[in-house]
């Protein structure tokens, strides 16, 4: 793997090469930095997966948030992250039902296209906090494990955005891609608590993973391309 990561990169900006199944992947856009070997996490784009998921055929929502592998095991856990997320804010859907059209990404990872593992929407208050955000609109994510035989790191991708209320069919608010996931990124690095376990995030912010702008993105609202990665540590 590490050779055919390094034979890539010196591949000229211009060439396109197959992946799988006749899909193609571009290796240097202008504005994308070239696929590599991270740590803490893979890059979807060095298998064909890519930093936006599937919503319909042709549209999808970015990926803009990563929970390391660097972070406590037990985040890694989904026992873990849904902890770890009701810490900083968010819970499982109103009444454990799922309302709206199920996500797939591909991460990468030898999965493919796989459908979230988790749909999580901002808590308002205890008991209906939820029910309350798909009434009147608010923060939410998805969550995709980056855990297939190819790529099994353990790494949380999230697709994070606010949304409008009910009456608006839950559309994404303007620049709802940017400010759902500052807002978890905010919650995350300022420190939280669930269950008498307190935790707080490292954040590092990359620019080169999404093409900025609204090419491809669903609903065509702009986002600024950057993605934040989290490390979540036990404090």
């Amino acid at each position: 793997m590490l050779l055919a990561v390094s034979l890539l990169a010196l591949l000229p900006v211009t060439l396109a090469i197959p992946i799988r199944d006749n899909q193609q992947i571009a290796l240097r856009p202008s504005n994308l930095a070239s696929p590599k070997l991270e740590i803490g996490w893979a890059d979807p784009r060095i298998l064909g997966g890519q930093f936006v998921d599937f919503t319909t055929p042709r549209y999808g929502e970015p990926l803009n948030v990563i929970i390391s592998n660097l972070s406590d095991p037990f985040i890694l856990t989904e026992k873990g992250f849904r902890w770890y997320y009701k810490s900083i804010g968010f819970s499982e859907e109103c009444l454990g039902l799922h309302y709206g059209h199920v996500h797939k990404a591909d991460l990468g990872d030898g999965d493919r296209r796989k459908s979230e593992h988790i749909l999580a929407r901002q808590h308002y208050f205890p008991g209906w906090g939820t029910c309350w955000e798909s009434l009147v609109g608010g923060n939410h994510f998805r969550a995709w494990k980056q855990n297939g035989t190819e790529a099994n790191t353990g790494a949380w991708f999230l697709g994070a955005s606010k949304e409008e209320d009910s009456t608006k069919n839950h559309m994404i608010i303007p620049n709802g891609y940017n400010i759902g996931r500052d807002l978890l990124v905010q919650s995350a690095v300022t420190g939280s608590r669930w269950k008498g376990i307190s935790w707080r995030a490292d954040l590092e912010w990359r620019e080169g993973l999404l093409k900025p702008g609204y090419e491809g993105i669903n609903h065509a609202i702009a986002q600024d391309g950057r993605v934040a990665i989290l490390t979540v540590h036990r404090v």
